[in-house]
């Protein structure tokens, strides 16, 4: 086991080599630049190029390329533009809110889509079943950001049941030890911080949600009509076992393999989604702070948002592997 997962981790030396080599040229060759951003619309070009030297902006992109690589094994990251405060202070103080965010939205669709996933596949064929399968079409052809201007205008503007905006309401005072709102109000007691920071989650976790719930109810219902047809399943059957035990131990956790496998990979597709549900509900997060980097052509914060962000999709499939391989033990063996 040990070994299976030092060779995974050491796959990740040239993935993150790779990603940080495409980020750099793809920023580079976005319009306009820092000079663009720091100094004011009517300034001239001689300024402009002034201060593309003095940033080092001239140098081949090589050169450029070591230093950005020097700077992150230092842990720098840069300043960001729009605050001036270093990039990696903007992230830490960001994430706790998207984490929060992505949290519920994966819990909202595992509770709910494995299921009704497995419980469209063993009503093949009834009303449950295509309400099931129609509804993940709908799920994964709905854009997040319309779903969440729906819910929004629905249930904050007109019914008035949930919050529309932000992590808490205006004016509630809370104690900040983590910058989780929800494990800090627990922590310290604060029920009614506990209560209304829930009920700021509902809406952009719901939205957040809608893919990754219609891609595990799809995935866990195909996975398990191929896992009732095998011949173990039907031997199971034969010899009486008590339908609890054939469930969990043969159908369920064969079953669940491939689902594994989806759920690592729509957690870490969480944070692409997050940016347009942040923006859209204003709820202070990774997301929200880099649609904004990009209205302001903040190129630093860009370039250590979307590598951190990368770093953790790259991790959080690793992770996928280990589970994977800990679930099929035969992975190891590959």
């Amino acid at each position: 086991m040990l070994r299976f997962i030092v060779r995974r981790a050491l796959q990740l030396i040239p993935t993150l080599g790779g990603l940080s080599i495409l980020l750099f040229a793809w920023l580079q060759r976005l319009p306009g630049g820092p000079e663009y951003a720091l100094l004011p619309d009517d300034a001239t070009e001689e300024q402009r190029e002034a201060l593309r030297r003095a940033l080092g902006l001239d140098e081949p992109f090589t050169v450029q390329y070591l230093a950005f690589l020097r700077r992150i094994a230092q842990g720098d990251l840069g300043a960001s533009l729009q605050t001036g405060r270093p990039v990696l202070t903007e992230f830490l103080t960001r994430f706790p809110a998207t984490i929060e965010l992505s949290v519920t939205a994966m819990l909202i669709a595992v509770s709910v889509g494995i299921p009704l996933g497995y419980l469209a596949a063993r009503r093949r064929g009834s009303a449950l079943d295509f309400a099931a399968v129609g509804g993940s079409l709908l799920g994964i052809c709905t854009p997040v950001f319309f779903l969440a201007f729906i819910l929004k205008a629905v249930f904050a503007e007109t019914l008035g049941w949930l919050p529309s905006a932000f992590r808490l309401s205006p004016g509630l005072s809370r104690t900040d030890i983590t910058g989780f709102v929800l494990l800090d109000a627990v922590m310290t007691r604060e029920w009614d911080v506990v209560w209304d920071g829930f009920l700021h989650l509902i809406l952009p976790g719901l939205a957040l949600a809608s893919i990754p719930l219609a891609v595990i109810v799809r995935m866990t219902r195909a996975s398990v009509l191929e896992v009732l047809g095998e011949d173990y399943v039907r031997t199971a059957d034969a010899k009486g076992l008590h339908r609890r035990t054939v469930r969990t131990r043969h159908v369920m956790r064969n079953a669940m393999l491939p689902v594994v496998t989806a759920v690592g990979l729509l957690t870490g597709s969480l944070f692409a989604g997050a940016v347009l549900t942040e923006s859209v509900f204003a709820f202070p997060g990774i997301g929200s702070f880099v649609y904004s980097a990009t209205q302001e052509r903040d190129y630093p914060a860009l370039t250590g948002f979307i590598l951190l962000i990368a770093t953790m999709y790259v991790f959080i499939n690793l992770l996928v592997d280990i589970s994977y391989s800990l679930l099929d033990p035969r992975v190891r063996a590959q």
